[in-house]
């Protein structure tokens, strides 16, 4: 079967001037598609506009009498390993600081750790994610109490002709039932798959020396916590004598740490790396922070709020609907328009700085690293890829001789790949160099 033509390829397109908002082209403008990660750019923005640039993620651990309780916040980045890079801070920094913490009070055994994840609701994943791929990073599940990034890492290494399957973080709270084939002389492939019982993995495949490290999202996040503090406390002599308990903390209760992350990190994920768990996260907070108690987080919600953002901006709902915060979900819908009108309301707002560092700079880094290298266009794209199956899309900002460019080019039915959205971008500037009165 032969693949579509370009002409079949559905476009919507808009590029305007940044400081005067005037349309330089258009294509579909108003036309909306499925955005993909996009998505992300209008949930930060909204994020930015709602909470604010001083808003902090504070999760508190405390003891109720014996217990250990651990009040979360829905923080999307507790363990993630870049953001503990970029501080500098070693693994297990946040077990090692509770253990510290209990010792320092003298503190040789618990009796039950408590989890209050009731900042969000329960439903952890989105009812229009593509289910055969919940075990992928890219759509891990999304709780009040994260940690690294709700996956473990896998590695399967040839031991002497014996497969031998390793997880980072080690822990018991995952089941493994190895089916990996050693092969000689030929490219292995390994994968991890659910089965019935919740994190209990199959791993299958083949592998000559070794396959990994890669990412597994596992199930129940503020559990996968939970046990692994429990194991981390035993291991350091301090006993935990009762059960691991998930429900709201009402009583006070005395405080001994809190681990705070700042929305201009999380903002920087999601839209730079385009981490999933940092978009659905902010979405959640969003709708968490418009409820009177601060709590129960939802997408439906959520939706509402943004929905609303997008509409106080001038854009007529025809040209969006809102379903989850990645993209991941292909019932999401904005048109090219859209996209710029969110982009332009944060570039003459006092935050843009802070979000346009958070996005990908072309040549540099981010999803946009090995693109744009040439010097005529390196440091000089910023911007939010998409990708999910015959869709990619391209926002953002260029900035050239003659001034700032905002842009939106999204593609639906797309089997030819980015190469036009990127040579779309780099005509911006090339026609800007070629008009330059100098």
């Amino acid at each position: 079967m032969a693949q579509p033509t370009l002409k079949k390829v559905q476009f919507s397109v808009h590029i305007i001037k940044a400081d005067s908002g005037k349309t330089i082209y258009q294509h579909n403008a108003h036309t909306p598609l499925i955005p993909a990660s996009n998505m992300k750019l209008i949930v930060t923005a909204t994020a930015l506009n709602k909470l604010g640039t001083d808003f902090q993620y504070k999760t508190t651990i405390g003891l109720l009498a014996d217990n250990l309780v651990i009040v979360a916040a829905g923080d999307p980045l507790l363990g993630d390993p870049k953001t503990d890079e970029k501080y500098n801070r070693t693994k297990d920094w946040i077990f090692n600081q509770i253990i510290s913490a209990l010792k320092r009070d003298e503190i040789t055994s618990i009796n039950n750790i408590i989890i209050d994840s009731s900042v969000f609701d329960d439903q952890r994943v989105h009812p229009n994610w593509p289910t055969d791929q919940l075990n992928k990073w890219y759509a891990s599940e999304v709780a009040g109490l994260n940690y690294n990034d709700n996956c473990i890492d896998m590695t399967v290494k040839n031991i002497n002709g014996s497969p031998r399957i390793y997880i980072e973080p080690q822990t018991d709270f995952i089941k493994i039932l190895n089916q990996v084939k050693i092969v000689q002389n030929a490219k292995g492939a390994v994968g991890a798959y659910r089965t019935a019982q919740t994190n209990s993995l199959v791993v299958r495949g083949r592998c000559a020396k070794q396959q990994g490290p890669f990412s597994v999202a596992i199930e129940r996040p503020a559990a996968f916590f939970g046990f692994l503090l429990a194991e981390k406390l035993n291991k350091a002599g301090i006993k935990t004598t009762g059960k691991l308990f998930e429900r709201p903390v009402d009583a006070n209760f005395y405080k001994i740490a809190e681990f705070t992350t700042s929305i201009s990190d999380c903002i920087d994920r999601s839209n730079k790396n385009s981490l999933q768990i940092a978009t659905e996260s902010l979405f959640k907070t969003i709708a968490a922070q418009s409820n009177p108690d601060k709590k129960n987080g939802s997408w439906e919600t959520g939706r509402k709020v943004i929905s609303k953002y997008l509409t106080s901006l001038g854009i007529k709902e025809k040209e969006f609907y809102i379903d989850d915060g990645s993209g991941l979900s292909r019932k999401n819908k904005l048109s090219a328009f859209t996209l710029t009108k969110v982009l332009l309301s944060v570039y003459e707002s006092k935050d843009w700085q802070i979000y346009k560092d958070s996005l990908a700079v072309g040549g540099v880094d981010g999803t946009l690293e090995k693109y744009f290298k040439e010097p005529k266009y390196k440091a000089k794209i910023f911007g939010k890829t998409g990708y999910i199956k015959t869709v990619r899309t391209f926002s953002g900002l260029a900035t050239t001789q003659n001034g700032d460019y905002i842009f939106s080019i999204l593609t639906n039915n797309n089997y030819q790949g980015r190469k036009i959205l990127n040579d779309i971008v780099k005509a911006v500037i090339d026609e800007s160099q070629n008009n330059d009165p100098h």
